[in-house]
């Protein structure tokens, strides 16, 4: 069965090594899983997986190859039947007070309720609510939804209530980490370190083991002692920040981006524009209109060895890119889409993030307008498409 996991992960693209394999069977061995399917997915994870966008692809396949093994106690196979939707459809919700569910008695035990949930389901042929024994809702039954017991299945709920249920039927149960999720603060940064570079700085007070192993042998025993600079973070980043009107919905995921990059970057620059860049950003949106910064001066601060990271929805009137006048806020005397070539030539390795789905940007003109002009180098905000956005200024 462990081979199966290994040659379903392969086939699934999840890069797995024989020598990952063979580990995970090595500390099985040594008991590490101490017989228990949540201690065997961990250690499994932990074994096989080296990159976090791969764990949705590693559940998906490990729940397929060990279907059933949470009831490896019974001698019973697993319970395999569809329950029809029509009986957990939500039309009302259970609420009890402390006394009264002191009064629900539970099953007595897994086995025990596997066993009553397989005549259940041999018996049941209709929806039932408010109950306390059939698969249903809103009731006192161990099995079904929005309802209540001490010791029960919980089916066709998507969220917990009580954090009572011993099982649940038909879910995923480890978190949901695909490459298409909206990123979390700490995914952010596992896919910015894709861009730090690391130098050599200060004075040489860090042990170079590597040489000093080379130099004492060279010695021949004598130890001889090598040490090198510190190394330092040594990437350098210049982020606008689109913020206001389309941008309004996404205002979590920029502020998780915005945190993760302070964090991992130590030169960080960073301004905020409306729409497009123009003639002119800010560092304080409370103070925008009395304390801006000209855009010709920050073409004229930076080096060109700065990354360029621009994050908008590129979602706006099309004048705003091809005319001067086209702002919605201000008179431009330049068209958007010169200021953003400007912006391009001046730090050539940029790119454009975007939080509006990839599906989508057929739907925008503008969109579709600020791609070219980015020559492919726009992304979407997803695990995937900062990770690729990454390797583009890494380039």
């Amino acid at each position: 069965m462990f081979a199966d996991l290994f040659f379903a992960l392969r086939t699934a693209q999840v890069p797995v090594s024989l020598k990952e394999y063979l580990a995970l069977l090595q500390a099985t061995r040594a008991g590490l899983a101490a017989m228990n399917v949540d201690d065997f997915y961990y250690l499994a994870r932990t074994s096989l997986v080296k990159d976090e966008r791969h764990l949705d692809r590693f559940d998906v396949v490990f729940s397929r190859v060990f279907k059933g093994l949470e009831a490896a106690g019974s001698t019973e196979a697993p319970i395999d039947v569809q329950v029809p939707e029509e009986w957990l459809r939500r039309l009302a919700e259970l609420d009890l007070t402390e006394e009264e569910k002191r009064q629900v008695e539970a099953m007595g035990g897994f086995e025990a309720l596997m066993e009553a949930l397989r005549q259940r389901l041999a018996q049941q042929d209709d929806r039932h609510q408010g109950g306390n024994r059939m698969i249903g809702t809103a009731g006192r039954s161990p099995f079904g939804a929005y309802g209540y017991n001490p010791e029960g299945v919980r089916i066709g709920q998507s969220e917990s209530r009580h954090r009572r249920a011993t099982k649940v039927w038909d879910r995923r149960e480890f978190k949901n980490l695909d490459d298409t999720v909206e990123l979390g603060t700490r995914n952010i940064k596992i896919a910015l370190r894709r861009l730090r570079r690391f130098a050599r700085q200060g004075a040489a007070e860090i042990l170079d083991l590597g040489d000093t192993i080379r130099s004492t042998a060279r010695q021949g025993g004598m130890l001889d002692l090598k040490l090198v600079p510190e190394r330092h973070n040594a990437a350098k980043v210049l982020l606008f920040l689109d913020v206001g009107g389309s941008m309004d919905p996404h205002v979590r995921v920029m502020e998780e981006l915005f945190s993760a990059a302070r964090s991992e970057f130590k030169h960080l620059e960073w301004v905020y524009f409306h729409n497009c860049p123009y003639e002119s950003v800010w560092r304080d949106n409370r103070r925008r209109q009395e304390e801006r910064i000209s855009t010709w001066d920050l073409i004229h601060t930076y080096p060109r060895d700065y990354r360029l990271i621009i994050v908008g929805d590129a979602v706006m009137s099309p004048y705003e890119l091809s005319h001067a006048g086209g702002s919605v806020e201000h008179w431009n005397a330049e068209a958007g889409q010169v200021w953003v070539q400007r912006l391009i030539d001046a730090f050539p390795k940029a790119v454009w993030l975007t939080p509006t789905p990839a599906k989508h940007w057929t739907y925008h003109l503008s969109l579709q307008m600020m791609h070219e002009q980015m020559e492919g180098r726009m992304f979407p905000l997803t695990l995937d498409g900062l990770d690729a956005g990454m390797r583009a200024l890494s380039r």
